[in-house]
């Protein structure tokens, strides 16, 4: 899988004019500073080596379908139901 950004993708909504008024508004500046990391964010996700495997694993048919039915490939996993009583023998 290959993911590629076109244009620039730095700080684009922050240099982006204000629609309606000449005035920006502290809504309009927190819009665009949410914008902002959230681009910033997916961009460090795509630059990322450990998620662009993870995105490789999970867009596999075949692990896909075992993600959504928590089933393992082998038959050496832990069933749901023994998964959750671990879970509650290590919480307590």
């Amino acid at each position: 899988m290959h993911i590629t950004t076109i244009g620039n993708a730095d700080a684009t909504a922050a240099s982006a004019p204000a629609r309606g008024s000449s005035t920006t508004s502290a809504e309009s500046t927190r819009i665009r500073s949410d914008v902002d990391a959230a681009r910033n964010t997916a961009l460090s996700a795509l630059n990322n080596d450990r998620f662009r495997v993870m995105l490789e694993q999970i867009s596999d048919p075949g692990a896909s379908g075992a993600l959504a039915t928590m089933n393992s490939d082998d038959q050496n996993g832990v069933d749901f139901n023994t998964a959750l009583s671990r879970y509650a023998e290590n919480s307590k």
